[in-house]
């Protein structure tokens, strides 16, 4: 398991480029055969990526000083690839692509594995601490709530879903959807924003091999950026605006962890404030 360590915003400033990457950018998510974890002490956000070719248990590590993952802990997945199954304590759910399941606290046992082992399922999940368990639930596209936002003119014309939050699937800490930007359109979470009290992942998928991501963060007038490209993952910490530009339409999944489960609990930042 990588662990990735908080960062105070002035020291941010100061960064260059390899570092803001490897303190806040995630790659490599999905190796065939394999389970990638990345431990984030902003809030204890652990991000994975599960490529399974061959049935994978999800196991303990011992940065987490548990008997067994989901101990403490909750977990949201979406699958952003082929079909594939996840067997939590003996039951079976399958998730096809952009299909999720939520993972209450308490699971003993999580296995991923793939329909097709030549064609991989791609499991992207968050977990987060836990301090009481909620039904294990899957979620499929129709049953998430859904919002459609912006319009042509701004570039920015997405259809937003929540698949865990308090109005549906319920969680103790975690929330989590995923946005879809219609052809045409380039821009994410612009106007931006921060939320002190939450941390945030987003996770940037079907952009097409040639394309890149510009992903903005830092403190609204200290802004830098990163160079993104598929299937990789950014942490944004709650002091950091987190809006993107790319050079397609994409889409991405967006976990968040922290003091509430407030959707809108937002602080905007005006445009002429962006620096």
């Amino acid at each position: 398991m990588e662990t990735r360590h908080p960062t105070h915003p002035e020291d941010f400033e100061v960064y260059p480029t390899d570092r803001i990457r490897k303190e806040f950018l995630i790659q490599n998510l999905f190796t065939p055969g394999e389970i990638k974890l990345v431990y984030s002490f902003y809030d204890r956000m652990i991000v994975a990526g599960i490529c399974p070719q061959k049935p994978i248990s999800l196991s303990v590590s011992k940065e987490m000083a548990a008997d067994f993952f989901l101990q403490r802990r909750e977990m949201g997945v979406i699958n952003v690839g082929p079909e594939g199954t996840v067997i939590v304590d003996g039951e079976s759910t399958r998730l096809g692509t952009h299909e999720g399941l939520y993972i209450g606290m308490g699971a003993k046992e999580v296995i991923f594995s793939s329909n097709d082992p030549l064609k991989p399922a791609h499991f992207y999940a968050n977990s987060g601490p836990a301090h009481r368990p909620y039904p294990t639930r899957k979620v499929e596209m129709k049953d998430a709530e859904t919002t459609a936002l912006g319009s042509p003119r701004e570039a920015n014309l997405r259809t937003l879903r929540k698949y865990i939050q308090p109005q549906g699937v319920q969680s103790c800490q975690l929330v989590m959807g995923m946005t879809v930007l219609e052809p045409g359109s380039v821009w994410n979470s612009m106007p931006c924003h921060t939320h002190a009290r939450r941390m945030e992942v987003y996770f940037y998928f079907n952009l097409p091999p040639e394309a890149v991501l510009f992903h903005f963060m830092g403190e609204p007038d200290e802004t830098r950026h990163i160079v993104v490209r598929n299937e990789e993952a950014v942490i944004s910490p709650s002091w950091s605006i987190h809006s993107g530009v790319a050079t397609s339409n994409y889409a991405f999944i967006w976990g968040m962890l922290g003091e509430n489960q407030a959707f809108a609990d937002m602080d905007a930042v005006a445009m002429k404030e962006l620096k």
